[in-house]
């Protein structure tokens, strides 16, 4: 056997070469069509192009809205916390998952009011809805809501741009002196 009697034990298929006259199958327009876009060098289409025809994105019922600040929490109804805390337990995520009471551990923990609170717990979550809040003190107990609420955190925010203005201000204050004394 001689090197150039050396073949394949696969067979693959032949690089189609295009432009090499109308007898081999891919003259003239080299399998591009006759005109457009098509025909022309450098020219693509984007990806799920179909020809013109409504896109399938455009042809799917738009239904629903999604807001880009929404939080998704594990909520804990009251009467799970009085079937299984006594009165002066404190109930917090980690006594929450050791009971094998939320199933989502990462989620933010709220409280939701369903159902009755007779013992004073000590509780601890995310969030609390108003309703569960007042029962849960109602029954003696204290609530420490971790997440600031909505006007908290709204008056953090107006803080922090009094804050801010106040320190460009006192910044241009120092410049102006400063220019002033190299004068």
């Amino acid at each position: 056997m001689k090197l150039h009697e050396l073949q394949n034990t696969f067979n693959r298929q032949a690089r189609k070469r295009v432009g090499r006259g109308d007898g081999s199958g891919h003259g003239r327009t080299a399998g591009r069509g006759d005109k457009g876009a098509g025909a022309r060098a450098g020219a693509k289409r984007r990806p799920y192009f179909e020809g013109g025809q409504i896109p399938l994105i455009r042809r799917l019922p738009k239904r629903g809205f999604s807001h880009a600040t929404h939080v998704e929490f594990e909520v804990v109804n009251l009467d799970i916390l009085e079937k299984n805390f006594e009165a002066g337990q404190e109930v917090t995520r980690e006594t929450l998952l050791e009971k094998g009471l939320l199933s989502k551990a990462g989620l933010p923990l709220k409280i939701l009011s369903n159902g009755e609170v007779t013992k004073a717990l000590k509780v601890t979550a995310d969030k609390f809805s108003a309703q569960a809040r007042a029962k849960l003190e109602a029954a003696g107990g204290t609530v420490t809501q971790l997440m600031p609420t909505f006007e908290e955190a709204k008056a953090a925010k107006h803080a922090a741009h009094v804050a801010c203005k106040h320190k460009k201000a006192a910044l241009a204050a120092q410049a102006a002196l400063k220019a002033s004394a190299e004068k």
